[in-house]
């Protein structure tokens, strides 16, 4: 895995000659954030060695280099999902070459089923905390030093620090954001009402099927880690509607605009 990791690495570095020091994951509906960025290169995923390639709907599937608010990034047009047929390493393996490129950040977004009862549709969630539950981990198997530690410590996945600076972004730009944990599931089923009310239960306010192991990944790297969720249908008694792929990538593009002014904003304060 490790030898495919530097490959993978020196294959764009060869390519782009091109040195980020932020990535950016890009989620379901938010891809437009990409078009912001001062692109240098594209490189669609099948040309990338060892890469998977994006099988959903709304991921575009492709990595891009250039600038974005003062800063180098890398940002992903697309991720990969365990549902996809993908197992953990693979799910994982653009996070890990990021790292080897030379991120010292990672910024990840997603859309979310919100099951705080205090959120509305559309609401933009800093991501404080996670809750993995996910059949397994990314750190399963063989621990290569290289990467991180066997057992790497979990207190703090997003920084505190980049949270506190994007709520007072918010705020002075009068951006409505809460705070709140998000739990990660494999779908690619929506959730039942059971099953948003068990995650209610377990301390979750949003759920979705992505970000929980790009995290963790991360974070056995040593990288820090910010995240959002942008709340596109509500998991609360009363409120659980039918829906589809399509509702929740124009709810997301909706509130997509806000996202990327708090992002641009964030990369000029680091």
């Amino acid at each position: 895995m490790l030898e495919k990791i530097k490959k993978t690495a020196n294959y764009i570095k060869e390519t782009t000659n091109f040195q980020p020091e932020v990535g950016i994951i890009l989620g379901t509906g938010l891809g437009n954030l990409g078009n912001e960025i001062i692109a240098e290169y594209a490189i669609p995923y099948e040309d990338i060695p060892n890469f998977p390639v994006s099988t959903v709907e709304g991921h575009s599937g492709q990595l891009i280099f250039g600038e974005l608010g003062g800063k180098k990034v890398v940002a992903m047009q697309g991720r990969f999902h365990f549902y996809e047929g993908y197992d953990m390493n693979e799910c994982v393996f653009p996070v890990r070459v990021m790292k080897f490129l030379g991120i010292e950040t990672l910024f990840v977004s997603n859309a979310s089923g919100g099951v705080n009862p205090d959120f509305e549709v559309g609401e933009i969630m800093i991501i404080s905390d996670h809750i993995n539950l996910f059949p397994t981990n990314p750190l399963m198997g063989k621990n290569y030093e290289e990467l991180g530690p066997r057992f790497p410590d979990m207190s703090e996945p997003y920084d505190l620090k980049l949270i506190a600076r994007a709520e007072k972004i918010a705020a002075n730009n009068d951006i409505k954001v809460s705070k709140g944990t998000y739990a990660g599931l494999s779908g690619p089923t929506l959730e039942t009402p059971a099953e948003y009310n068990y995650v209610r239960i377990i301390g979750a306010d949003a759920v979705g099927m992505s970000t929980v192991p790009e995290v963790i990944a991360a974070r056995h790297m040593g990288i820090p880690c910010f995240g959002f969720s942008i709340v596109t249908d509500l998991g609360v008694p009363g409120k659980i509607i039918e829906m589809t792929h399509e509702i929740v990538q124009g709810i997301a593009r909706e509130a997509e605009p806000k996202m990327t002014l708090i992002i641009k904003e964030l990369l000029k304060t680091m």
